[in-house]
């Protein structure tokens, strides 16, 4: 792993979390702030990896890494509407798929 990849990922999925749990109850909004997030993680985990991504390069990865979560989009509107509840499922969601495209990023680029 160069440099610190796992820094860059945690970092990002805290901030895609704590965008999550604060729009919960509006579903779909946060996706606004989220998916801009994650697109900037994986042109820093490319850069990390000494290779540059544009913009168009990580909009790729992210949409073949997200093709098949629906997990997320369910639940948001499932539960996420309840407070406090609502706002931990959303916020737990958003943080374990964004760990997951991190690292399965990483691992494209280290190969």
């Amino acid at each position: 792993m160069s440099k610190d990849v796992g820094g860059i990922i945690h970092s990002y999925a805290t901030m895609a979390a704590t965008a999550a749990a604060g729009l919960a109850q509006v579903p779909g909004s946060d996706n606004l702030v989220i998916t801009p997030l994650q697109i900037k993680m994986i042109m820093e985990i490319a850069e990390a990896h000494g290779q540059h991504y544009s913009k168009g390069m990580a909009i790729s990865t992210l949409s073949a890494a997200t093709a098949g979560i629906a997990g997320r989009t369910v639940s948001q509107w499932a539960i996420g509407w309840i407070p406090g509840w609502g706002n931990a499922v959303n916020a737990s969601t958003a943080f374990a798929i964004t760990e997951s495209i991190g690292w399965a990023t990483d691992k494209i680029l280290s190969s």
